[in-house]
């Protein structure tokens, strides 16, 4: 008899070694290989889709199969954030691979720089087909999109909320932005921008199965309106979260801007934050819902390309009462910033507690896809780290704010925040207002900022200088003196000079070397010792 003794995966296989037993001492090792010459991966999205919002995640109210079912099929991240907890800013890290600061998306209601390429890009010039079906929020436009695709992308399959709109008359128009339409009797699931993503994306998929591809599929779904069709929009009538401790945080030792956001909410009992609400239970509905339609697109790469790679991510949560917040802004809280993240296509049923990051997710497809990750990428591929969950990817990630919208004048305004977060600890840095550091081992629910706790200061000054470091290596468009000057920092000096270094960008794929200033020609070094012109002398830190 035959039996399984060892299977393990890479990036062009799936291996099982068997072993025959003719007798005891002379085993024979009979090696089976099954090699997919494709190479093709789905990336799926959803909108506001906090961890907790996922079953699989551990909240068994949560009517998530498919997405349950892809977790038991692959990886689960439980410690996947993104690198900023607003809509547009988020998905440029997802697409470019570099953090909001360095690709211009500073904030919804901006496009991405002129000279910032996407992985769209990046792998359609490499002869990988790519579509992109659902909503995009990159190209500067209001919340739908401009309705154009952009460079890269199949121009067949381009379907942003723009064209979705397109489709529908006034009247259907006015009816798609209105919550109630989910309970009329006519109300029906075709009617859905998540519905026809799904049908276009099975489409693709049933067209480009025998080829290398890269397909995004990003509904906008289960974020407001929220539009569901029966059973799901009276699925979660009368839920609320179970009582905890978060709906009664007092917001004392935190950031004025947490007090301001909380309003009335600041003074208020769990039982008036903390509520059963008509639109908290469409939103858990039609999470329920995107999750049918994921699972609709699930069953056809299942049953054509079984082997394709399947990457599931949201780009924010939102904080639903917690620390008496709603929605989302510059906040490090877990409710905003730890998204879910489910891979398959390497290991099967494994949990991973590292820190992951939605900055990693374009060079690992530029890997997976065998290409170069190109010198400006800001994360690391995560594809070891898919095949063998015991090899570490990150130690701490990184998260960012600087603006919710260009166009609203209220949530705060200008608000710059950046933050480092590992499985022990978080450091938020807000620039205009106090800082916050967690124990996440001590206090998981983050209720005790311990930035002025002199026990934890010598950690706190570790992972400031990592933060810092890391503004300086990713050329962080607001870096200054004025990131390390805090209250608690006592130590530190301001300099004119701040660290002394200029950083020209190395983005050599698509435009040629940068040329030095001082000579005219192209740039040796990236980083050098910055000359200080009308100073008389040329800084004598000549590396870091």
């Amino acid at each position: 008899p035959t039996h399984p003794t060892l299977s393990f995966f890479n990036d062009t296989a799936t291996t099982e070694i068997y072993t025959l037993s003719l007798h005891d001492a002379l085993p024979i090792y009979i090696v089976e290989v099954k090699v997919s010459l494709k190479k093709q991966i789905i990336l799926l999205m959803t909108d506001t889709t906090r961890k907790d919002m996922v079953g699989c995640y551990g909240n068994k109210r949560m009517i998530t199969p498919n997405l349950d079912a892809l977790a038991q099929q692959g990886i689960r991240y439980e410690n996947a954030y993104s690198c900023q907890p607003v809509c547009g800013p988020a998905r440029s890290a997802i697409f470019t691979g570099t953090f909001p600061h360095s690709n211009g998306m500073v904030t919804n209601g901006v496009p991405l720089g002129a000279n910032v390429k996407t992985v769209g890009q990046r792998l359609t010039d490499n002869g990988i087909k790519c579509g992109y079906i659902g909503k995009w929020h990159l190209d500067g436009g209001d919340y739908f999109g401009l309705g154009c695709c952009p460079e890269g992308w199949d121009e067949d399959y381009w379907y942003d909320m723009k064209c979705y709109l397109d489709e529908l008359s006034e009247e259907e128009r006015v009816r798609s932005r209105q919550s109630e339409e989910s309970y009329k009797t006519y109300f029906s699931e075709k009617f859905t921008f998540a519905h026809r993503c799904s049908d276009r994306a099975i489409r693709f998929l049933d067209q480009y199965k025998d080829e290398d591809f890269f397909l995004t599929v990003s509904y906008d779904e289960p974020h407001g309106p929220s539009l569901c069709p029966e059973p799901y929009n009276t699925m979660y009538q009368g839920f609320k979260f179970p009582s905890t401790k978060k709906f009664t945080d007092s917001l004392e030792n935190k950031p004025l801007m947490q007090r301001l956001w909380a309003g009335d909410n600041l003074t208020a009992g769990e039982e008036q934050i903390n509520q059963a609400t008509d639109s908290l239970a469409l939103f858990l509905g039609c999470n329920s819902f995107v999750d049918y339609e994921i699972g609709r697109v699930l069953d056809v790469i299942e049953r054509i390309i079984p082997d394709a790679m399947v990457i599931y991510t949201s780009d924010h949560g939102d904080m639903l009462g917690e620390h008496r917040l709603f929605s989302k802004n510059a906040a490090i809280y877990d409710a905003v910033t730890n998204i879910p993240l489910i891979i398959k296509g390497g290991e099967k049923g494994k949990v991973v507690t590292a820190p992951a990051s939605h900055i990693d997710i374009a060079p690992t497809i530029m890997d997976y896809f065998g290409l170069n990750i190109p010198k400006l990428m800001e994360g690391k591929s995560m594809l070891s780290q898919i095949y063998d969950t015991n090899s570490k990817v990150n130690c701490e990630v990184y998260t960012e704010f600087t603006r919710y919208e260009i166009d609203h004048d209220g949530f705060g305004g200008l608000q710059m925040m950046r933050g480092i977060i590992s499985e022990e600890y978080k450091l938020a840095i807000n620039l205009f207002d106090k800082d916050e550091f967690y124990d996440l081992k001590k206090d998981p629910d983050e209720m005790v900022n311990e930035i002025d706790n002199p026990e934890y200061l010598d950690i706190i000054k570790e992972y400031h200088k990592k933060m810092i470091d890391h503004m300086n290596d990713t050329r962080d468009l607001y870096r200054g003196y004025q990131w390390s000057l805090r209250p608690w920092n006592k130590d530190y000096i301001p300099k004119w000079d701040n660290e002394g270094f200029t950083r020209q960008r190395e983005n050599e794929e698509y435009e040629p070397r940068q040329l030095d200033y001082d000579t005219g020609l192209p740039m040796k070094e990236a980083v050098r010792g910055k000359y200080l012109y009308g100073m008389g002398a040329k800084n004598d830190e000549s590396k870091e």
